[in-house]
């Protein structure tokens, strides 16, 4: 066993060289292909959830498929004061889906795509365009140019860097909270398989040397600290970063 902890980068499988300059080479990484999977699951389970739905007389799946979709309308209307927003519903439904699977997705021993920046840069990016859509929407192109300006031009610096810190923090918020996980959940497995060794290395005779190479001690404990550095942490990630994408665009629509 090795006495040092280390947290490993994402896998890349395979670079494909495009001899595009501006878009460089494309990297088939683990965080790529287990967001995919992702999206799989999500597909599969809307499949699932949607089948030989009925008026009347509905079954336990419809009647589960009909709350999440009561709780996706809620959510939103509930931040936004009312119904004008339900255009939000399907986006803010699909990134909280992704959101908690993808978070949770490493109880199965695949590594988390929120693990990785590039996951919720990318995001945050898409929210970032929303946002800045629904203010040019509502106060003009022009108008939006002049809201840096506000409330004096010497401002204006310090706006746009507050416009830009808005995709950064939101991205580093989400990623910083589930990497700490990883990396905790990681110390906590190799504190205890050291523990074990050291524990049962002190049997001697051959008992104790095959007893020393099992982290007996990591079993049932790591699965205990699991259901909040998994479950609760990565479910309130997900409905945070929710909750600001729906609050962002919202106050931006109200600038006007």
């Amino acid at each position: 066993m090795s006495n040092g902890f280390e947290v490993d980068y994402a896998v890349v499988y395979k670079t494909f060289h495009t001899g595009i300059p501006i878009l460089g080479d494309f990297k088939l990484t683990e965080t790529l292909i287990v967001s995919w999977i992702v999206m799989a699951i999500i597909t599969g389970l809307c499949i699932f959830l949607t089948r030989d739905l009925k008026v009347e007389n509905i079954s336990k799946r419809q009647a589960f498929a009909e709350m999440l979709v009561e709780t996706g309308n809620n959510f939103v209307r509930n931040n936004t004061g009312g119904n004008k927003f339900d255009k939000l519903i399907p986006f803010v439904s699909a990134l909280f889906a992704t959101s908690v699977i993808s978070n949770l997705i490493s109880l199965i021993g695949l590594r988390s795509p929120t693990a990785d920046l590039s996951t919720e840069a990318a995001w945050a990016v898409v929210v970032f365009i929303m946002i800045t859509a629904t203010k040019i929407k509502t106060n003009g192109f022009g108008g939006y140019l002049k809201g840096f300006t506000t409330p004096i031009a010497v401002m204006t610096p310090f706006n746009i860097l507050s416009e830009l810190a808005t995709p950064v923090s939101m991205a580093c918020r989400h990623f910083g909270n589930i990497l700490s996980g990883v990396v905790i959940d990681g110390l906590i497995y190799w504190a205890l398989g050291l523990a074990s060794a050291a524990l049962f290395g002190l049997i001697p005779g051959a008992v104790g040397s095959f007893l020393s190479k099992i982290p007996i001690l990591g079993i049932g404990i790591p699965a205990v600290t699991g259901v909040y550095f998994d479950w609760f942490s990565g479910c309130m990630q997900a409905f945070i970063f929710c909750m600001l994408t729906v609050m962002y665009i919202a106050n931006a629509a109200e600038e006007g």
